[in-house]
């Protein structure tokens, strides 16, 4: 099964998440990064017609061979799934709407859900903001793996297996970290997306069904564009917490590979992220990043000195709420 990895526990710090300040100084230097900032006319139409096109998928793959239904979700609607995910990721920070549209925004992202087969978009709006806000925060920030998943995914095997459990892990991970109470956008969000779930069974059987939930898990599990879980925060190089990806997969993925520029300033759309490294290039040139998500996953799996544990933790206190 390999070695061992040689990390027996996160690596804790004491300092604030880098973000804030590069941002304070960014700002100051490059004003005119505020005028990016705002909603992406474009999103809406881009995520309609991705969800269009799963539901024209629906009724393609009706009469296939289960082991087609299986091929077309890791190959095609999965990917198309798992591209809504990081749009509702970009629309959870009210960027298909505006700030002042907050009610348009949330409804949108249950629309996007809809190909996703599982409720997802309240729950994920409802934890993400915690990202942001206490990155890498003990209990707080549920994006980090639990001590289990650190110690038991140590060998390659188990961290293969850990790649293919993702969907598991992220679903079941909040309900442990940090319990929150289930909020009514959550309800909604299910009657929506189960109601729609019946509709496509009850007009075309199991099969789409079934094509549109195993896509979602197969390609949030084991999948190149899943590299994007492993790129983002975990430590490649000490001292680093966040990473971004300049790859081909952004065009696939509403650029969530710029991830350092994101959290420097998550109210700008993943469409315009690319010209704040353009604008301020000296503050991310020189930073270390990743150019592919299959290479990410490779190391991930074989470098023992990388693994579940291979993440930074601080302790935050708790903001109060406005």
């Amino acid at each position: 099964m390999g070695n061992r990895v040689t990390r027996e526990d996160f690596e804790w710090v004491y300092t604030e998440q880098p973000h804030t300040q590069r941002r304070k100084e960014i700002l100051a230097k490059y004003p005119e990064i505020k005028t990016l900032m705002g909603p992406d006319p474009h999103l809406k139409w881009i995520v309609s017609g991705m969800v269009f096109t799963q539901l024209l998928g629906c009724y393609l793959v009706k009469d296939l061979s289960w082991k087609w239904i299986f091929f077309w979700a890791y190959a095609f609607g999965g990917c198309i799934n798992h591209s809504l995910t990081l749009a509702i990721h970009d629309i959870s920070h009210n960027v298909a709407f505006g700030n002042k549209q907050a009610k348009w925004n949330r409804w949108f992202a249950v629309f996007a859900n809809l190909p996703i087969g599982i409720p997802y978009s309240a729950s994920f709006k409802k934890y993400h903001i915690d990202h942001h806000r206490y990155l890498g925060g003990d209990s707080l920030d549920v994006d980090i793996p639990t001590d289990f998943e650190g110690w038991f995914f140590c060998t390659p095997l188990r961290k293969l297996l850990w790649l293919f459990l993702q969907p598991l892990f992220y679903s079941l991970r909040p309900l442990y970290v940090n319990p929150k109470a289930i909020t009514r956008m959550e309800i909604l969000n299910a009657l929506v997306q189960f109601s729609t779930d019946l509709i496509i069974y009850y007009l075309w059987g199991l099969k789409p069904v079934i094509y549109l939930i195993a896509g979602t898990i197969l390609c949030l599990g084991f999948h190149p564009i899943s590299g994007h879980f492993i790129a983002e925060h975990y430590m490649f190089l000490k001292g680093y917490e966040t990473y971004s990806y300049y790859g081909p997969l952004n065009w696939l993925t509403f650029n969530v590979g710029y991830h350092m520029e994101h959290h420097d300033f998550p109210s700008i759309p993943g469409c315009r992220l690319p010209m704040v490294k353009k604008i301020a290039a000296e503050y991310y040139d020189n930073l270390p990043h990743h150019q592919s998500w299959i290479r990410v996953l490779w190391d991930f799996v074989f470098d023992d000195t990388l693994g579940p544990y291979s993440r930074v933790k601080r302790l935050c206190k708790l903001a109060k709420e406005s």
